[in-house]
């Protein structure tokens, strides 16, 4: 395109060959030159073909220019872009210029195969080439299409913008698709971990109880528990009261064993306190060792004691074998040991001389139950005033029977390891280790002497030594001075015979020969008679040849006796009890 008046101007290739040209013819000054309508008058246009490489622009004047513009003004200018100029070229300050690069390369050339580049050839076997698409650079220059910079970090989510304005390509990354999925994502996971938390502690709940249960199953039957099903179902003589609790039942009952609940702790075990489902109150005697050898004993004594129904025992409820070792439980007797009425310091409840009688008389046939009347004979074998536990009502009701034995009806004694409480032990069973039913007559003695004088099994003497309280009772009855160890509690609260008799019904108790003691049954008879005022006649019982057991005072500064003599087991000579607290002996 050429701006003026009386010029030409020609394009020629590299040989100097005119290949396009126009000519422009002057106009007057009132003639307006523009550019959208260059036909000759003051400026003219030629097209080009864009076959050629090479362009050389020569300008000709053929006359003087007249009109108020400059002489010539010549450029190159795209087709597309010549439809929007408006004025006069010499009044532009950019013209714009479009340059098409191409290749006279053969198809075969190596560049052709170069990579992220597309290359197309017309008919004059020129070829063109463009970088790939989300590629930028020049195509003719080995790796010169790189990348686009923006699409650096999302090849694969690259996409194309075309802007409205200036029709270019803009590149920009797309969202990954799980952005665009991340809230359903995140709602998913969040559920699977929480069921994959509740699975896993709803397992490890179900493992732990099936450990549970199968360890459950094995103490019970180590205990002995299928032998006691089998034992309590086909004896008739049961009375169907006995229960075997499950282990479950009695942590409830005790708010897991808690120690606020414990009532005592004895030799053989901790008694609870606990209520049951139904609201009754019981002592639960959780025993500290058993011995699996003595299993089918154990379940045998088990069934024997709970078919005692006599009112003035404890009453055995039942037991629970899931445990490590056997749990007892026991009907619960409220008003304490008959030890902590007569040796405790508080005074709110005084034992008189007629509740004395009382209480020795119906201890003295829940024995002689025991030895005679039940169905198989049992020896208590600790008798002591810990052991006979009062009711709401005061009455007397015996207890403990960890250590009691059941024996054939034909039975006259047992042989065993010597076991026992010292002051209440019978001489004759430490020395032969075999325990009569008169072993436990001479222990109901001494808690007869302790009715009389209030004082405890075990005594101090002046000089630092230690005597029992039979030795210093015989002695003082021997020698005629009664009235020195009588309680001063109840002295004006009795008639002296009936001191008299029932110290020496104690006496006799304490024999030295067990076969001159009287039985249970007639000691029971005996104490009966004194409470109904029909004083019984003692001669009748009173043996041709007198031996009493004279214990001498023995000296130690740890007490009375070495402990490791008279208990099988490492228990400490306290007064040990099965329903309520353990009281000390000092």
């Amino acid at each position: 395109m050429m701006e003026g008046c009386g010029g030409s101007a020609v394009l020629k290739d590299r040989h100097g060959g005119i290949v396009a040209g126009c000519a422009s013819i002057c106009a007057s000054d009132a003639i307006h030159m523009n550019a959208t309508a260059c036909y000759g008058v003051g400026c003219c246009h030629a097209d080009i073909l864009d076959s050629f490489d090479y362009y050389e622009i020569a300008v000709a004047f053929e006359q003087q220019n007249k009109a108020n513009t400059c002489n010539a003004s010549v450029a190159m200018i795209d087709s597309g872009s010549m439809l929007n100029l408006t004025g006069m070229l010499s009044s532009l300050e950019i013209i714009p210029t479009t340059l098409f690069w191409s290749s006279t390369f053969t198809k075969s050339d190596q560049f052709v195969r170069k990579a992220n580049v597309s290359c197309d050839s017309g008919s004059d076997d020129i070829w063109r080439c463009e970088c790939n698409k989300f590629y930028e650079g020049n195509p003719y220059v080995p790796n010169g299409c790189q990348v686009a910079k923006e699409c650096t970090k999302c090849k694969s989510r690259c996409s194309i913008s075309t802007s409205s304005t200036d029709s270019q390509y803009y590149y920009y990354c797309k969202k990954h698709p799980l952005f665009r999925r991340a809230p359903f994502l995140g709602f998913f996971i969040g559920m699977g971990v929480v069921l994959l938390a509740l699975s896993s502690y709803w397992l490890c709940r179900f493992l732990k109880r099936r450990i549970e249960i199968k360890r459950k199953a094995e103490h019970f039957k180590r205990n002995g528990g299928l032998l006691l099903q089998q034992q309590m179902s086909s004896d008739e003589g049961a009375d169907g009261t006995t229960k075997i609790f499950a282990v479950t039942e009695l942590e409830n009952a005790t708010d897991n064993f808690n120690e606020n609940r414990i009532l005592g702790q004895g030799g053989q075990g901790t008694v609870y306190k606990g209520m049951l489902i139904d609201g009754k109150i019981v002592a639960i005697k959780k025993a500290k060792l058993v011995d699996e050898s003595q299993v089918e004993q154990f379940v045998n004594e088990v069934v024997i004691l709970s078919q005692i129904n006599h009112r003035n025992v404890v009453k055995l409820l039942g037991c629970c074998l899931e445990t490590e070792v056997p749990i007892l439980v026991y009907e619960f007797v409220p008003n304490g040991t008959l030890y902590e009425h007569l040796h405790g310091q508080s005074e709110d409840f005084h034992v008189g001389w007629k509740m004395r009688l009382q209480i020795a008389a119906e201890s003295a046939g829940a024995v002689a139950y025991l030895h005679s009347s039940s169905s198989t004979p049992i020896y208590h074998r600790d008798i002591k005033s810990t052991n006979i536990l009062l009711d709401e009502k005061y009455r007397a009701k015996v207890s403990d029977f960890g250590t009691s034995k059941a024996i054939n009806i034909d039975q006259t004694h047992v042989t065993t390891v010597v076991l026992g409480t010292y002051g209440y032990l019978d001489p004759e069973y430490f020395q032969s280790n075999q325990f009569t039913e008169k072993s436990d007559v001479y222990s109901f003695g001494v808690v007869l002497v302790e009715l009389i004088t209030g004082k405890k099994p075990i005594c101090s003497t002046g000089d630092g030594g230690w005597i029992s309280l039979a030795t210093e009772f015989l002695t003082h009855m021997e020698d005629s001075r009664l009235s020195e160890m009588l309680d001063a509690r109840i002295i004006d609260e009795g008639k002296e015979d009936e001191f008299m008799v029932v110290a020496e019904l104690a006496r006799k108790c304490l024999n030295m020969n067990g076969k001159l003691r009287p039985t249970m049954r007639e000691i029971a008879v005996y104490l009966d008679g004194i409470r109904s005022a029909q004083m019984p006649i003692l001669t009748d019982l009173r043996p041709a040849e007198t031996n009493h057991a004279i214990t001498e005072v023995i000296y130690s500064d740890g007490g009375p006796f070495d402990e490791g003599m008279f208990f099988a087991d490492d228990d400490p000579p306290a007064c040990s009890v099965e329903i309520l607290p353990l009281m000390t002996c000092n």
